[in-house]
């Protein structure tokens, strides 16, 4: 049996629709004005980062490859998915998740780095870690350390990262050929679309972890029941995740249903009730210090 479960259908059917719906916005008969199309494609953009990060955990085949293959597409721009891959997968890995020197995925610094940034770079990482300033200029800062970082990786040899590099310009550059000789959007307007996709994700990134003293408590519960529960896969129940990071995005409601006392006490009540209230929090206030707030190990 290829997939993992019966019920993983409902994962293939998901990436069937959402190439489908991306196809069609793009290719379609209709030709949407371009502010339309830009919103359309925001969100599937998103959805479709969701989806890849289904496939990273081992949906919806039992095979890994195939998994791979069927979500490789960069219709999201900005990050190959073996990068994607790698890095998600080191951040599961790491028992002191959030602490910038050993988990890729951390927003914070370490006390070295915010003692040398300058007053603008100090402005920045600040308005990053409020809400509105992580979605406007979050993508932007999360792609371009993942590409000095990666830059410094291939000047040392790194073959394997060259060739991911690779691989995933010539996708893009393809994409570009088609979008730009048949699609209904300009490239720039593609891009624009690409980019806040990833600035729609970093309302489920922003809160996923805290610095915490209990690496238990480091993931959030968000118990959303709005479209952005379904547009993120049930990852705002990210303590679930982390708890079962195997186990897919349809069962992670039912395990928290089950246990949710439990999942409470252990997180120590990171906890939100929707996204509205996160919004509300943090949108002009910030999270936590930018610099790493724990001692280190």
């Amino acid at each position: 049996m290829l997939l993992r479960e019966r019920l993983e259908i409902r994962t293939l059917a998901l990436i069937m629709l959402c190439y489908g719906i991306w196809g069609f916005i793009l290719f379609g008969p209709v030709d949407f004005p371009l502010w339309l199309t830009v919103l359309m494609l925001v969100p599937v953009i998103t959805f479709h980062s969701s989806l890849q990060h289904e496939c990273i955990h081992g949906h919806p085949f039992v095979d890994r490859r195939l998994n791979d293959l069927f979500i490789y597409l960069p219709i999201g721009l900005f990050m190959p998915y073996p990068r994607f891959k790698e890095v998600h997968l080191t951040h599961h890995q790491r028992a002191r998740i959030t602490d910038p020197t050993e988990d890729p995925e951390s927003w914070y610094v370490t006390d070295e780095q915010w003692a040398k940034f300058n007053r603008i770079q100090k402005l920045i990482w600040t308005a990053n870690n409020f809400l509105i300033g992580r979605m406007l200029i979050g993508p932007a800062i999360g792609v371009s350390s993942l590409l000095r970082a990666d830059i410094q990786r291939i000047r040392n040899g790194d073959r394997r990262l060259l060739g991911d590099w690779a691989l995933h310009s010539t996708l893009c550059g393809l994409l570009f050929i088609f979008i730009g000789y048949f699609s209904n959007i300009s490239i720039l307007g593609y891009c624009i679309a690409a980019y806040f996709g990833m600035s729609l994700l970093m309302i489920r990134t922003f809160l996923e972890h805290q610095a915490h003293p209990d690496r238990r408590a480091r993931s959030v519960l968000i118990n959303d029941k709005g479209p952005l529960r379904f547009l993120f896969l049930n990852n705002n129940l990210h303590a679930v995740h982390h708890a079962y990071p195997s186990v897919a995005w349809y069962r992670l409601p039912g395990l928290f249903r089950l246990h949710q006392e439990r999942f409470v006490e252990m997180n120590k009540g990171y906890f939100y009730k929707s996204y509205t209230d996160v919004i509300r929090a943090h949108a002009f206030k910030r999270k936590e210090p930018v610099a790493f707030p724990l001692d280190p190990v």
